[in-house]
Formats: C-alpha cells, structure tokens, sequence
C-alpha cells in the first residue's frame, strides 16, 4: 500500500514526562514526572460549576469564551499585575493555556518563522510549533541564577526571528524573570519588532518574597505581548483544560478564530466554576497556594541534598531540577530509570528540556504532592544514602 502519514507524524510523539507516568504506573511508584498538583479544588471552583449545569450552561459558548470568565480574568489581571484588560476584546477563553498557545501560533506565525526560545524549555512550546513548521532558536540559561545577556539574544536572532517565548516563573526551572531581565527582553523585542509570548500559568507560585511580573505591564510591551495563562494550576483542575490569551484586540480576534477552529470552546459549565473561583477566593488563597509549595520545596530540596542530588532551588512554579550524574548510567534517561527502578520514584529526564547535552546531567522533580506523597517518595529516595 503507498498510504503515508503526514510529514509532521515523526515530529510529534509521547513526550517524555507521560513517558516516566506511564513507566512509574508499571511498577506503582510515586510520580514526581507529571506536574499535577495535588491541591483540593477550592469549594467555590466545584459548587460554580455544578450549580451551571443544572443551570443549564451545556452548550457552545461563543468563541472567546463566557462574558462572566472574561470579566472575571480581567479583574483578577487587575488585581495581581495591574493589567488593564477589556474583557470584551483582549481576553480569549481556550482549551487550557497550551490551547491558547497553539491557538496563537497559528494566528500570528507562519511555516518558516523562527522564535527564540529559552532553555530549559517547556517541551509542548517546542512540539507545538515544530509542527507548525515553526523554528525554535535557543537561548541557554546558566544555573544558579539562569542569568542570561542581550548579548545572548542578539547572537540568537536572525532575520526570520518573529517572536520570542518567555515563561515565568519557568518550567522546568523554575526561575522568575525579574523586572530587569523582562527590561532586556523589552528592548530586544522593540528593537526587532518581535511577539512576545509568555506562559504565566504558575504566577501564584512564587516564592521568598519574589514579585511575579506580567511582561505585558513594561512600557511599550502591551500590543506585541500575548499573555498566557489558566487556572489548571492554582486551581487544580488540570483536567478540565481552561487556559486563556490576552493581548491587543486585533491579536484577540485572530487567536479566538482559530481557536475556535481547533476548540469549539472551553468546557461551557467549567468555564463558570472557575469564574466563580476567580470571583470568590481572595488574596489569602493565592498566597497560602504559594506558601504551601514554598514549605514543600525547602522539604524536597534538603531531601534531595541528603542523598547527593543537588538541587537548583526554585524561586517559583512548583519543579526541582538536580543534578543527577551520581547515579549509574550515561544519560539523562539512564538515570531517571534507574532512580525509579530502585527507590520506585518517577522523575523526568533532563533532556527533555535541552536541545543539546546539558540536560544529560539533569532531572526535573514535581514537588506539588500532598505532604504524605511527598514525605512517601522522600523516605523512598533516602534508600540511595
């Protein structure tokens, strides 16, 4: 038969983090791979949106989402960040905030643009726009601080460079870009005319008194800025998939169309649970959010510590990377299944975040368990000391 699959088939597979779940189901280990976060879903989140659908919100929505899922992102933008945001044309409700990037991609980029990206990276930034025919140019960031130069972005930028992807506070990193580092992407952007894309979906993850920063909010950076977030996170509801955009209207409008091609729509009885979340919950749940994780990563840190991982300590989202080249085996992979094989603890590989060989040295941790996982997979690794 002369069947063929798409030219993009081989650019797309399981990505390695489902790769580890799956590989820490077989031996029913405790998955540090996946970044679920074990938090209850705030009461508010569940009543909202089964008081909808007895209400009767089934059905489409339009295509950028509920008004009252708007208003309440822009209020909650507000709030946090001091964006002002017209619920009416600058916010795009969409299948969680992977959903509102794709959606973006193919709005504002075309087969043969390039964007620079940041790494370690999240691998569905880069995934997504490989199949796009889209080229990811990398910028490598050095531990401890993940400190990078303009200099850095001017040797990475070349005449088909057309946006440039921050996320922060990052996965897997977990760095928080500072008001001077945003500053020098800025300039850069201004300077090259570029999109800025920014994956902000563990904003309320930050920790030691650090300030998360919507880059969206610097002078000049409010129309080439596409914001991206959701509330998979904070709230814990990876799976009902509610992400959004905010950016220009001119921008809003394109990214709702295609996501509507691809989507339809969010979830419609979700999309007010979590409204009702955004409307009810105070800044004390944000904050305690942050202060729970914070608690879980100093635990985890000095875990690891104790058996020879050393870990980059995170100043936000909720990922450990460590070095793991104390353990047996050549590569990064090696490593993690031999981590697994003998204490029963998943972790995801640090290639999966490298294009070349400095993630060989690396593994990414989910530290958001609840505390009696958390202490489980501790105990576990101390096996190795």
């Amino acid at each position: 038969m002369s069947l063929k699959v798409s030219k993009r088939r081989p650019l797309v597979s399981q990505s390695e983090i489902r790769n580890m779940t799956l590989e820490c189901a077989r031996v029913s280990g405790v998955n540090l791979a996946q970044g679920v976060c074990d938090l209850p879903v705030p009461e508010p989140v569940i009543r909202g949106a089964e008081e909808a659908m007895r209400a009767g919100a089934n059905i489409y929505t339009r295509f950028d989402g509920l008004a009252r899922l708007r208003e309440a992102v822009a209020a909650k933008q507000r709030r946090f960040s001091g964006m002002e945001v017209d619920p009416n044309g600058q916010v795009v409700v969409s299948a969680g905030a992977t959903g509102a990037f794709y959606s973006a991609c193919l709005a504002l980029l075309d087969e043969g643009d390039e964007v620079l990206v940041f790494e370690p990276y999240y691998g569905y930034h880069i995934v997504t726009m490989a199949s796009l025919g889209i080229k990811p140019v990398y910028a490598t960031l050095e531990p401890p601080e993940w400190g990078f130069s303009a200099e850095d972005l001017e040797r990475a930028v070349t005449a088909k460079t057309r946006a440039i992807i921050l996320n922060t506070p990052s996965n897997p990193a977990g760095k928080v870009f500072t008001r001077e580092e945003l500053a020098l992407v800025a300039d850069f952007a201004e300077a090259h005319d570029l999109f800025v894309f920014t994956d902000e979906i563990y904003e309320h993850f930050v920790f030691d008194g650090r300030e998360h920063v919507s880059p969206a909010t610097l002078p000049g950076m409010a129309r080439r800025t596409v914001t991206i977030s959701g509330l998979s996170k904070v709230f814990a509801i990876t799976g009902w998939r509610l992400g959004y955009a905010i950016c220009d209207p001119e921008w809003a409008l394109a990214i709702g169309h295609f996501s509507d091609l691809v989507y339809v729509c969010a979830p419609a009885p979700l999309q007010l649970g979590a409204a009702k979340g955004l409307e009810e919950l105070g800044p004390e749940y944000y904050q305690g959010v942050s202060d729970d994780h914070q608690l879980k990563r100093d635990r985890f840190c000095d875990a690891l510590r104790s058996i020879g991982l050393t870990p980059h300590v995170p100043a936000g989202a909720y990922y450990t990377l460590a070095d793991v080249t104390s353990l047996p085996g050549k590569t990064a992979k090696e490593r993690a299944l031999y981590l697994l094989e003998k204490t029963g603890v998943a972790c995801v590989p640090g290639s999966a975040f490298y294009s070349g060989p400095v993630g060989e040295t690396l593994a990414r941790f989910c530290f958001a368990k609840e505390m009696n996982v958390l202490e489980d997979a501790m105990q576990r690794m101390g096996r190795l000391s």
